[in-house]
């Protein structure tokens, strides 16, 4: 059934319906174009004309259309040069002069540079009555860095230093007597004008470069490192152990893909980079007063499974995070998946609207933060600082009391939800809950709040909040969690269709209230906005000890990895925090920089086409002369598929010829081109006339025409189970599928079309979760997140061979082809961490007696890897706390989850035996870390007990061995130390998991005193003592009776 308003009803529908809804319009959908050559390629005004009425031209060597404001602005403020062509800009006749003009009379015309006299300008430099289309904005333009094409980079001004440039050029032209201080003081308000609207033209964003003092030795020292390396590598091969060759042999396999390994790792850490964005720019630019706001609308996306295992009162707070989010309302919509078809969520997304009344007008009144009620009220920290309001007292006091009675109406409807009843679950009104079968119902959907919902107690508009189940039917895939994203993608497409689309986990709420204006500040930029796929931000984690003990906070990663990645085509995308551009999930590729057309010349023949390239442009002619026939060149002009079935922007038609001919007869070419676009369309999309319009509205809105109801039947329609059944759904558009870890394959697909991506990371963080800090739990998400990237490895989409040819940078691919081969390291972990202990029960050694020059190579190595991590950590401001906890955990998982994940791996795909999602637990104990000590047992483990236990036997039999056998056999024995107490040491925080609480004996106590016991014992047995010693010449038998 469909409903006629947007909100308050409660939608169901099934995905056998007889028919879709009827539009009037059924005339396949076209893209508008809106370049011409009058338009601006950079701020989108008009060109405008020159005083002799012909049309402003900025280069006269390529014609890149430029408006004269945009000109002037980059020849005073930026590279001054062509943005195509790269060919310095020449002045024009009455345009200000800069520096580096041929003309030899500098100071003529020189007030052009900031005029004060109306009368004798033209065109104001800052054009404060011009009307941008696209929020105006003069991007800042520089050449690109080490071969980074992706964003224009030039020097920039914070708002002392314009002020202060404002200033010197006034001193300049009080000395030359243009300006009296009477005249100035006259034109302050049009001065404070002219500083807003020159601060508006400023970049939003800008790079903050890594000293080159941080940057240059770490570099240099990576590339020492890699030599001394093959020189190592040359030493081991060439120098085996011959009493002990297997476990040479196995030693040097181990060492070579440690190697490699670090390779892959490292080097694309190579060109770090930090990011700054200017919020107060983004507002002069977007929301100035007594205008309408401009900036872009978001959806966002919160996705749960099971509301016992994440728990609602946790999703509830990061649906108020959204809710109360600084963004204008109406440009706000919170999608909310249920893949559980859980009545527990909806009764809890009810109480959560009801309560946003309160909460959302309370956070913008006082400018709270964070606007997660839970972990706003649970900050220790002075809420006092910085509140001027009498009132405020009061009312944190009143909303803290509504905020726990609504805690008690949620732990009520968990409690009721303990137990189903018989006959299922009922709602209010006593119609069965459509979902009481989890795995056969309907499509739901509620809408709450929004313009035609509930407002607040202040009488204010709320940002809408949609409560989303798919369809589930028997002997349909449903793909997990990929499968629900895509079918949220639909969703919103239908209901509100914004640009931009915020993914979160339920757990994961926004700390930051302008987290949605940080990521616009990249994707709202005229110069690398329409190139972004997405803006990923950083995870950061409430609820771990002060000592981080399973390195839940990752920290390595993402302030290492990730900045590494932003320098080189963008950060991995990781699965929350992370504002996507639609586009790119709808598979188009990003738009392509025209280049400047080559020069042609006849002094070749037609037929020789090395200098003019004649037939490479005839076949250009002759392809958009076969589109324009087909009348598909509005539909395919802007963006292209990328893949088997869609070819590139000059590969050729979208569609052969046969294909077009046959079945067409009967049609005029206007109606064959349209039901061969429609097909096409319906094809890659799916049956939904309403969907396929959304996917060709570049900045979002809904078509005209619609209304509600209609939506909402089209809405329940895209969510049915059969919708994505022969389309390109998970292959080539939305979330791909193929892995649990669809995240990792959804980026590296976008990257592959030549999209790129941006790392943002606020001194506020903006987005904080919640982490499993027991053991078990944490090995348990480490699986899944290994088995992901097995599976990727062994599927087509492998970096090891797929998307040659597209766009994919080669370090970018490097980092990639490290996410998914990372788990195989487990394989040779193990054994290097094995080998110790064998050499110490066996007496044997992998390596053998050195001389100076291989102990020479052995320091070196050492060293090389200890200046690396120093020097990483100089630049990167990681502790040496947080870098250690992530070395000793790469051991522990990499002896645990990562062998479990390849053989799971292994089996899922060459066996078909599948592995069961296993949701990780979002909640701790009441108690402070009461969840950190909980043993969980698991076999994952097994692998690290066993470790532990023979590396520590290994210990105890070498050392009685070296006593055994006198002085000479300590020297060798010390290398077969060092490797077991190195093995010992990185699993020392597992061994501490296993051990339980601290209020006991340290873990450090009992693992020094068994070892110490153990070789005590055998010293006591060595000396013995407590018997007679004999003293005088030792007497044997003879053999020989007497």
């Amino acid at each position: 059934m469909a409903s006629n308003t947007m909100a308050g009803d409660f939608v169901t529908g099934s995905h056998a319906r007889n028919q879709l809804h009827e539009h009037e319009e059924r005339r396949p959908p076209t893209r508008e174009s809106t370049t011409t050559n009058k338009i601006c390629r950079i701020c989108g005004d008009e060109i405008g004309f020159k005083d002799n009425g012909l049309l402003f031209v900025a280069c006269y060597e390529c014609g890149y259309p430029v408006c004269k404001a945009c000109y002037e602005y980059e020849r005073s403020e930026g590279n001054q040069s062509c943005h195509q062509c790269h060919t310095r800009y020449k002045r024009h006749k009455g345009c200000p002069r800069v520096v580096g003009d041929e003309e030899d009379n500098y100071d003529e015309d020189f007030e052009d540079e900031f005029q004060l006299n109306k009368e004798q300008k033209d065109y104001k430099f800052y054009n404060q009555n011009q009307n941008h289309n696209n929020g105006a904005a003069i991007p800042s333009v520089a050449a690109s860095v080490e071969g980074k094409d992706f964003e224009g980079e030039k020097e920039t001004y914070n708002n002392e230093e314009w002020k202060e440039r404002v200033e010197k050029w006034k001193t300049r032209q009080e000395k030359r007597g243009l300006v009296t201080k009477a005249d100035d003081g006259g034109n302050d308000q049009d001065d404070d004008d002219d500083y807003l609207n020159a601060e508006a033209r400023q970049p939003l964003w800008r790079k903050v470069p890594i000293s080159s003092s941080l940057i240059n030795p770490y570099r240099i020292v990576i590339v020492i490192r890699l030599v001394i390396l093959c020189f190592f590598f040359h030493f081991r091969i060439l120098t085996p152990a011959y009493d002990a060759y297997p476990l040479w042999i196995i030693s040097v396999i181990c060492e070579i893909w440690f190697g490699l390994s670090w390779i892959l790792d490292q080097f694309p850490k190579w060109f770090p980079i930090n990011r700054e964005t200017y919020l107060d720019r983004l507002s002069l630019r977007f929301e100035r007063e007594g205008e309408p706001n401009r900036l872009l609308p978001v959806d966002v996306f919160v996705s749960t499974v099971d509301p016992l295992k994440e728990p609602p009162i946790i999703t509830a707070n990061t649906v108020l995070s959204i809710l109360a989010v600084d963004y204008p309302v109406e440009k706000v919509t919170c999608y909310v998946s249920d893949d559980g078809a859980s009545m527990l969520l909806f009764d809890a997304l009810a109480e959560t609207a009801e309560f946003a009344r309160r909460w959302v007008p309370f956070c913008q009144k006082y400018s709270m933060e964070p606007r997660a009620p839970e972990f706003y009220f649970s900050e220790k920290i002075d809420y006092l600082k910085d509140k001027v309001q009498p009132t405020f007292v009061k009312d944190r006091r009143a909303m803290k009391r509504e905020y726990e009675e609504f805690k008690v109406r949620i732990n009520a409807l968990v409690a009721k939800a303990q137990k189903k009843p018989e006959e299922g679950w009922v709602m209010q009104d006593g119609t069965p809950w459509p979902g009481n079968n989890t795995r056969d119902h309907p499509g739901m959907i509620q809408v709450y709040l929004g313009s035609e919902g509930a407002l607040d107690v202040e009488g204010k508009e709320l940002p809408r909040l949609v409560y989303v189940s798919r369809e589930k039917r028997p002997g349909y895939q449903h793909h997990k969690k990929a499968g629900a994203m895509n079918a949220l993608v639909r969703v919103s497409a239908v209901l509100t269709n914004a640009p931009f689309m915020l993914n979160l986990d339920c757990d994961h709420y926004i700390n930051n209230s302008k987290a949605m204006k940080e990521a616009m500040c990249f994707l709202m930029d005229p110069q690398i906005g329409k190139k972004l796929c997405y803006v990923q931000f950083p995870q950061r984690f409430d609820g771990i000890d002060r000592h981080d003990r399973y390195a839940n906070r990752n920290v390595v990663f993402f302030d290492i990895n990730m900045k590494g990645l932003d320098g080189i085509q963008g950060p991995v995308y990781v699965g929350t925090g992370c504002v996507f551009n639609r586009q790119a999930l709808y598979g188009y590729d990003p738009p392509m920089s025209e280049k400047r057309p080559k020069m042609t010349c006849d002094c070749w023949p037609k037929w020789c086409c090395c200098c003019c390239g004649g037939s490479r442009k005839k076949s250009k002619g002759k392809k958009k002369g076969f589109k324009a026939i087909l009348g598909l060149a509005g539909l395919y002009s802007k963006k292209k598929m990328m893949g088997k079935h869609y070819t590139r922007r000059s590969s050729g038609p979208a569609f052969a010829l046969e294909e077009i001919e046959e079945g067409l007869e009967g049609y005029d070419e206007l109606e064959k081109s349209s039901l061969m676009s429609q097909k096409n369309f319906e094809k890659r999309f799916g049956m939904s006339p309403v969907f396929i319009t959304s996917t060709l509205m570049e900045n979002g809105g809904l078509p005209e025409g619609t209304n509600p109801g209609s939506l909402i039947k089209e809405a329940i329609h895209v969510i049915s189970c059969g919708y994505e059944e022969k389309t390109e759904w998970g292959k080539e558009i939305g979330w791909i599928y193929g892995s649990v870890t669809e995240d990792i394959l959804t980026g590296f697909k976008m990257h592959c079309r030549g999209w790129r991506s941006v790392y943002c990371s606020p001194k506020r963080p903006c987005f904080k979760g919640s982490a499993p800090i027991n053991l078990s739990d944490r090995l348990h998400q480490v699986l899944r997140w290994a088995l992901g990237s097995v599976e990727i490895f062994l599927s087509r989409h492998c970096p090891l061979w797929y998307g040659y040819g597209g766009r994919l940078k080669l370090l970018e691919r490097l980092a990639y082809i490290n996410t998914i081969v990372y788990p195989f390291t487990s394989i040779a972990l193990i054994a290097y961490c094995t080998l110790p202990a064998v050499c110490l029960l066996t007496g044997k050694f992998i390596v053998p007696t050195l001389n100076n020059l291989a102990s020479i190579w052995f320091m070196a190595l050492f060293l090389s890897i200890i200046v690396t991590g120093v020097l990483e950590l100089r630049w990167s401001g990681v502790s040496i706390e947080d870098w250690w906890r992530n070395e000793q955990f790469w051991v522990i998982g990499g002896v645990s989850a990562h062998l479990f994940a390849v053989f799971q791996g292994l089996l899922k795909v060459l066996a078909g035996v599948d592995t069961n999602f296993t949701v990780t637990a979002k909640a701790a104990d009441d108690a402070e870390f009461g969840e950190l000590y909980l043993f969980k047992w698991t076999t994952l483990l097994i692998p690290p007990t066993t470790l532990i236990i023979l590396n520590m036997v290994g210990v105890v039999a070498g050392i009685s061995d070296a006593i055994n056998n006198g002085y000479g056999s300590w020297g060798p024995l010390f290398g077969k130390l060092f490797f077991a107490f190195w093995v010992i040491v990185h699993l020392y925080p597992f061994l501490k998991g296993l051990m339980g609480r601290q209020n006991r004996t340290p873990t450090i106590v009992v693992l020094w005193s068994i070892l110490l016991a153990s070789i005590f014992s055998l010293v006591w047995v060595r000396i013995d003592p407590f018997l007679p010693k004999q003293t005088g010449p030792i007497l044997k038998q003879c053999g020989v009776e007497c």
